[in-house]
């Protein structure tokens, strides 16, 4: 599996990455997540604007086996939904790339306190 060092995480299997502007995040579901849920077939978000708290669920990924439910990693707004994801199966085949889900206005610095680094991501899911 695959754990970019540049990227934190959730113990829900989220990720997120802080764009260059420092307000701005992308946030998808992790490489481990998508493995363990198989052939994603759908994915459900919640609009663009709206407004989030920290592991409330903004979304749902639908896979032939099961549905899971997508928790915030941060508290914000959320700005656009992946266009990409017409063809949700770009969520196994790029996690961390063209798979993201949501872009996210961070509501504020303190906000990714208490996320997971690759290391102790990397310890949670024993890889």
């Amino acid at each position: 599996m695959t754990i970019p060092e540049d990227l934190l995480y959730t113990k829900d299997h989220e990720w997120i990455k802080l764009l260059a502007d420092g307000s701005t995040a992308l946030v998808g579901i992790t490489d481990f997540a998508q493995h363990e849920l198989g052939d994603i077939v759908f994915v459900e978000l919640k609009s663009a604007g709206t407004v989030l708290k920290q592991h409330e669920v903004f979304g749902t990924v639908e896979a032939v086996k099961t549905v899971a439910d997508l928790f915030a990693p941060v508290a914000g707004e959320i700005l656009e939904l992946n266009p990409s994801l017409d063809s949700a199966e770009v969520v196994n085949q790029d996690a961390y790339g063209e798979g993201w889900l949501i872009k996210l206005k961070v509501a504020g610095p303190s906000a990714l306190e208490g996320l997971l680094d690759a290391a102790a991501y990397r310890q949670l899911t024993g890889e």
